[in-house]
């Protein structure tokens, strides 16, 4: 008889929708509006500059740089963004019968120098394996297609040729299979661990909960989440007292498949914060285009769950608008507009950020008319 009526209090648990069909309402946030703004065209910058460098000559002819317009996600014309940043792409002609072609500067082959540095040492490399490791296991079938994988490899840190210069030195971790693609319902390629990573299976919030009552992670523990709101920000009272209840319902490892909960349920909307807190914990940036995180929601069968939970929850994620685009930022991993966690690539990406202000400086006449500076004035600067 008490085993039938735990069952019942714990199937109206997971059925349970108490939040008030009200809107919470959206106010910018200037300090993580300028963490997102900051780094506009720096993710093209960088694709760009990977696919100059990963050339035998380290160059491309610039008459083919139209092709990897949309490829790099450029806004512009290739000649155009070029032109924008001559502190980091220069031109040359490799002889007097061969068209010019792009370079990066000394100054910006020098960063890439220390990028791939970072990239091959050992710790980086395990900890970037172990990230990765933990967003298949997210998946619950421990796999993804490349191409949601790829929608995460700049803010997951992974090096531009990940398959090639990481995933195949660690056979023991992943392999690349062919699989049914969900979204499409054809056949791609995906990346899968080939064994499960038990160790792995511990979110940031279980570890958390762990050090503080100094014990093992425990399930179905009550941990609340940190929340935070921009200055001036309240929440209506009626709202307000939802998410203090829900706070206090038992916390879901994302790891775990809790698919079985009503998917209107309180209960099933703290798992779907889980796995977006776990996701985002996971990223060097804190932050993510938010179609990145739906397009993976959708292919896992979320549905629009994830993207309810992301408007349901402003003191834990922050949707900027800023960039051309919308971004889902982490609150926790930021301290007014400065990451709290340091990485050492994000170090590397604010140092490239410098090399792209410094393009402003750069006067007209030394552009080459029309698409950029001649070789010689390139030379005058960087001497």
């Amino acid at each position: 008889m008490a085993a039938a009526t735990v069952t019942k209090l714990g199937r109206s648990l997971q059925q349970r929708r108490t939040f008030i069909n009200a809107r919470v309402k959206w106010v910018g946030d200037p300090y993580l509006d300028e963490a997102v703004q900051r780094e506009k065209n720096l993710k093209q910058l960088l694709s760009l500059k990977d696919r100059i460098i990963s050339s035998p000559s380290k160059s491309l002819p610039l008459s083919s740089l139209s092709l990897l317009k949309p490829l790099v996600n450029l806004h512009v014309t290739a000649a155009a963004f070029l032109q924008k940043h001559p502190s980091v792409f220069a031109t040359f002609q490799p002889s007097r019968s061969l068209p010019l072609h792009v370079r990066l500067t000394p100054q910006a082959l020098d960063l890439h120098k220390e990028e791939e540095t970072i990239h091959l040492s050992a710790p980086h490399r395990n900890a970037t394996v172990q990230r990765l490791a933990k967003l298949l296991m997210l998946t619950g079938a421990g796999s993804l297609p490349l191409y949601v994988v790829d929608r995460f490899r700049f803010d997951l840190g992974l090096p531009h040729d990940y398959v090639t210069s990481l995933i195949c030195d660690y056979p023991d971790y992943f392999e690349v299979i062919e699989v049914h693609d969900r979204l499409n319902g054809g056949k791609t390629l995906a990346l899968s661990l080939t064994s499960p990573r038990k160790s792995l299976a511990v979110s940031e919030m279980e570890r958390r909960e762990s050090i503080i009552n100094g014990s093992r992670v425990q399930k179905g523990l009550r941990i609340r989440y940190s929340m935070n709101f921009p200055k001036g920000y309240e929440l209506e009272k009626r709202i307000k007292n939802w998410v203090d209840q829900w706070q206090d319902l038992p916390y879901i490892s994302p790891y775990e498949n809790a698919f079985h909960l009503g998917s209107y349920s309180d209960q099933a909307e703290k798992w779907a914060v889980a796995v977006l807190h776990e996701l985002l914990y996971l990223l060097i940036s804190k932050k993510t285009e938010t179609e990145n995180v739906l397009c993976l929601g959708e292919y896992l069968g979320f549905g629009t769950r994830l993207k309810k939970a992301l408007v349901h929850h402003p003191g834990i994620f922050y949707m900027s608008h800023k960039i051309r685009t919308q971004t889902v930022v982490l609150r926790e991993g930021y301290h007014k507009e400065f990451l709290i966690q340091k990485h050492p690539l994000m170090g590397m990406r604010h140092r490239y950020l410098y090399l792209m202000s410094r393009s402003g400086r750069v006067k007209k006449r030394d552009y080459v008319p029309g698409v950029k500076r001649s070789n010689q004035s390139v030379d005058a600067q960087n001497s």
